[in-house]
C-alpha cells in the first residue's frame, strides 16, 4: 500500500497533512518545501533502483536454465522492486503539483500495481531469507530448493501478494471530479483497519521471517567458522555483515513509513516533512538490495562483469560470499558411496571413515 504525496493514503496517513502547531498558512509552505526539496532524491532513488534491479534481471536471465533456486528468488525480488519503483515518477509529480493530474484510471492502476509490487517485494525477501537459511543450515536437503519448486514458490509469492492487496484495492476511489488519488472509506474504522492490515502483512510478518532466518544463518556461519579456524572466521565476518545489512536495511527503510501511518491513527499527524521522508525511504528499499550485493559480495560484481563480457559467473547470494581472500568455502560432501574405499564425510569436512566408503567435497557455485 502506498501513500501518495498530496493525496489520501490507503492506510489513512496523508503526507500532505499540516504540521502540528503550525500557524495558519504555515502548513501550506511546509508541504510545498518538503515536496520540492525531495524531488532530486525521488529522481535519484528511481534511477539507481531501476538501473540496479535492471542489471540484476539482465544478469540472472542470462543464466542457463534451469536456474538455481537462489537465482530464481533474486530474479523474482528484482522484478517486484522494479515494478514498485515504476510508480515513483507519478508519486514525485503528484508531490510537486500537490494534486493528481493523471486521471482516475491511472490512479487506480498505480495504486493497484504499487500495492501488488510492495507485497511481492517483502514476501519475496522473506522467501529468499528462508531459502538462504535452508542452504546454510540444511544443505543436503535439496528437495525444497529444486528449480521447479523455486518457480512454483515464486508464483505463489505473486499470488499471495495479489490476495494481500485485493482488500485495499476494493476500497472506493476518489469521488468524481476530485484531484486527489487515494482509497477512501468511512473513517476512522476503515483507516485503522487498512493501516493495521498493511502493517501486519507488509512489515511485521516479513520482518519476523527475515530476522529469525538471518539470526539462524549467523549462528550456523559462526559454528562453521570455528571449525574452519582463522580463515573461516574472516570469511564469516564478511558474510555476517552482509546478512545483518540486509535485515537492517529492511527495517530502516520500512519502519518509518509505518510509524507515520500508525501515528496518524494514535494521535496528531506528524506533518509533511516526516511523511515525505518516510515515503521516500520505503521506495529506497527497492534500490538497496542491488547496492548491497555489489558492495558486499565480490561474486556478484564478477557476475555483472561476466554478463557484460558474455561470460558465465555462478551467483549464490550468501554461500559464495564466503569465497574471497580466505579461499573457496567448503560445502557439505556428497552422500557416501559404500563401494568406494577410503573416506566418509559429514558436515563441511571429510573425515576418515571405514575402508568401504568415501565421499567428495565440492564447491557450491
Amino acid at each position: 500500500a502506498v501513500a501518495l504525496a498530496g493525496m489520501s493514503a490507503p492506510g489513512g496517513a496523508d503526507p500532505s497533512a499540516p504540521a502540528i502547531g503550525s500557524p495558519p498558512g504555515a502548513e501550506e509552505e511546509q508541504v510545498e518545501v518538503a515536496a520540492i526539496a525531495l524531488q532530486p532524491l525521488y529522481g535519484l532513488v528511481g534511477l539507481v533502483g531501476l538501473a540496479g534491479n535492471g542489471l540484476v534481471i539482465f544478469v540472472l536471465l542470462r543464466r542457463a536454465s534451469p536456474r538455481p533456486a537462489t537465482s530464481t528468488y533474486l530474479l523474482n525480488l528484482a522484478v517486484a522492486d522494479a515494478l514498485f519503483l515504476l510508480s515513483l515518477p507519478f508519486v514525485a509529480a503528484a508531490a510537486a503539483l500537490r494534486r493528481w493530474p493523471f486521471g482516475p484510471v491511472l490512479c487506480w492502476t498505480v495504486l493497484g500495481a504499487s500495492g501488488l509490487a510492495m507485497f511481492a517485494s517483502v514476501f519475496g525477501l522473506a522467501v529468499l531469507s528462508v531459502d538462504r537459511y535452508v542452504a546454510v543450515a540444511h544443505p543436503l536437503r535439496a528437495t525444497g530448493r529444486r528449480p521447479r519448486v523455486a518457480r512454483l514458490v515464486s508464483a505463489g509469492v505473486w499470488l499471495a501478494a495479489l490476495l494481500a492487496c485485493s482488500p485495499l484495492v476494493a476500497f472506493p476511489g476518489p469521488p468524481p471530479g476530485s484531484e486527489a488519488c487515494g482509497l477512501h472509506g468511512p473513517r476512522p474504522a476503515r483507516s485503522a483497519a487498512s493501516v493495521l492490515y498493511t502493517f501486519s502483512l507488509g512489515f511485521v510478518l516479513p520482518a519476523l521471517a527475515v530476522g529469525l532466518c538471518h539470526l539462524g544463518i549467523v549462528g550456523q556461519l559462526r559454528a562453521a567458522a570455528l571449525r574452519a579456524g582463522w580463515r573461516g572466521r574472516r570469511s564469516e565476518g564478511r558474510l555476517t555483515r552482509l546478512v545483518l545489512a540486509v535485515g537492517a536495511v529492511f527495517v530502516v527503510c520500512w519502519l518509518p513509513f509505518y510509524v507515520v501511518q500508525l501515528a496518524g491513527l494514535l494521535g496528531p499527524r506528524l506533518g509533511a516533512a516526516p511523511a515525505h521522508v518516510a515515503l521516500l525511504l520505503s521506495y529506497a528499499h527497492s534500490c538497496a538490495n542491488p547496492i548491497l550485493y555489489s558492495l558486499l559480495s565480490a561474486r556478484f560484481r564478477r557476475s555483472c562483469r561476466g554478463a557484460l563480457k558474455e561470460e558465465e559467473e555462478p551467483l549464490d547470494y550468501y554461500i559464495n560470499a564466503l569465497e574471497g581472500k580466505a579461499g573457496p568455502a567448503p560445502t557439505p560432501p556428497l552422500p557416501c558411496q559404500p563401494e568406494d574405499p577410503e573416506f566418509g564425510g559429514r558436515g563441511d569436512t571429510c573425515v576418515p571413515c571405514s575402508a568401504h566408503s568415501k565421499c567428495s567435497v565440492n564447491t557450491i557455485e
